[in-house]
Parts: structure tokens; C-alpha cells; sequence
């Protein structure tokens, strides 16, 4: 089963993130199956880049997001995605 979910990177005590589907059974960091999107809570405001589309795509796949991932989706009603 897919997931949609953040992935950590960046530096020590400076986390940045990468919003990617993945197999829900893998480790946080390993090898994904694509990046959808970006997500810097250390600037303020915090910086959300989300490839929609995809996402959307992905969903209609089968794909379960994450409730932070919920949660950014939903930080920008007007852009969120159209899933019934």
C-alpha cells in the first residue's frame, strides 16, 4: 500500500522535508517512489510547495496521505485537490 508522507532532510536542528509517495512498510528516508512536493517549517512564513496534480493522481490511485499531509493540503483550501 502506497503512502503520501513527509521524508526529513536538511541539517541538524534545521529539518527540512519532502512530501513523497512511498510504500508505507519503508523507513522514513528510504527510496521513494516520487517527490510531490516540499515543506520548510523554519521559515516564517513556512514554505508549502505541493504538485497538486500528482498528489491527486496518486490519491485516485489508492494512495493514503498522511494526517500532517492533510493538514498542509488543507493549509491552502483554494489549491487542495478534488477527491471524492
Amino acid at each position: 500500500m502506497l503512502a503520501i508522507r513527509l521524508a526529513r532532510f536538511g541539517a541538524k536542528k534545521k529539518p527540512s522535508y519532502r512530501v513523497v509517495v512511498i510504500e508505507k512498510d519503508r523507513a522514513r528516508n528510504s527510496r521513494s517512489v516520487e517527490v510531490v512536493g516540499h515543506y520548510n517549517p523554519i521559515v516564517k512564513p513556512a514554505q508549502i510547495e505541493l504538485n497538486r496534480e500528482r498528489i491527486e493522481h496518486w490519491i485516485k490511485n489508492g494512495a493514503q496521505p498522511s494526517d500532517t499531509v492533510n493538514r498542509l493540503l488543507k493549509a491552502n483550501p483554494a489549491q487542495a485537490p478534488s477527491v471524492a
